[in-house]
């Protein structure tokens, strides 16, 4: 990829759900699959939410640039996902 990047998107979607949601959207990056939630617990992206009084589990809007040695170098905490792309390019000064 340009600028030597990837990006990397990850749910806890089936891989056949991810891959129905990325044919239909024409989605063009990679789609990682974590049903036992494993990494997305590490990464802090899944867990209690509320909605409408209501609190139940699951995943957060969370971005992350990670260099090529695995060092996370910023957390976006809250995606806003109108914005969200020309942040990262704005920080990263691509």
């Amino acid at each position: 990829m340009k600028n030597n990047i990837n990006i990397i998107g990850v749910s806890a979607d089936k891989v056949s759900r991810q891959k129905s949601f990325a044919t239909k959207q024409n989605f063009q990056f990679l789609l990682l699959s974590d049903e036992s939630k494993e990494m997305l617990k590490n990464y802090k992206v899944w867990g209690k939410k509320k909605f409408m009084g209501r609190e139940y589990e699951g995943i957060h809007r969370i971005s992350y640039i990670i260099d090529e040695n695995g060092i996370i170098e910023k957390v976006y905490p809250k995606v806003k996902t109108r914005s969200h792309a020309k942040d990262i390019i704005k920080d990263l000064e691509l």
